[in-house]
């Protein structure tokens, strides 16, 4: 891993150099894909005004480019390392729960049935589904399909979610002719 330790306004001790160090190879251990890292000690100018003086910034690079910073002012910079490390740990652990919950989503099968009810009034109508079963669709979901041309007993694919009101047509499709064996 490429990385950076630097200092603003206050001179780096071997202490919090070797406290860094430490908790880099830590990190490091847990998540061995990180590329890049740099820590960043700033000594507060205006450190008369508040009692937080030391700040310390964490900045880690994972591939893709995405980058988890951690920004911390402690009263002092063995606080403010441990806080700004401790907030990176707990932002990767985070990525990685919700890189690992990512569901992969198949292509729904359609289904197959025929225009059974229409209300052309409104907007919609419903699907007689092949085994029985009734489904709502409205004209919205129709691809390929105009609903002024639709007729009761019309071949049609559709893929189903559950709706407020039950089953309901998310697209409507006509069904492909099959070419009849010569």
């Amino acid at each position: 891993m490429d990385f950076h330790i630097e200092s603003r306004n206050v001179a780096m001790t071997p202490r919090w150099k070797a406290e860094i160090e430490a908790r880099t190879a830590d990190l490091q251990a847990g998540h061995d894909d990180l590329i890049h890292g740099r820590v960043t000690l700033t000594k507060n100018r205006h450190h008369k005004k508040t009692r937080r003086v030391a700040e310390a910034m964490v900045v880690m690079t994972l591939p893709g480019r995405h980058t988890i910073t951690a920004r911390k002012e402690e009263e002092t910079f063995e606080e403010a390392i441990r806080a700004a490390f401790s907030a990176v740990e707990i932002e990767l652990r985070k990525y990685r729960e919700k890189r690992a919950s990512t569901e992969v989503r198949l292509p729904p099968v359609p289904l197959r049935g025929v225009i059974c009810k229409l209300f052309p009034l409104e907007g919609y109508g419903f699907i007689l589904k092949e085994g029985g079963g009734e489904v709502y669709f409205h004209k919205n979901a129709l691809h390929g399909l105009k609903f002024e041309e639709l007729e009761d007993g019309l071949a049609v694919a559709f893929n189903v979610e559950e709706g407020k009101k039950g089953p309901q047509a998310t697209t409507v499709n006509p069904v492909p002719m099959v070419q009849g064996k010569g």
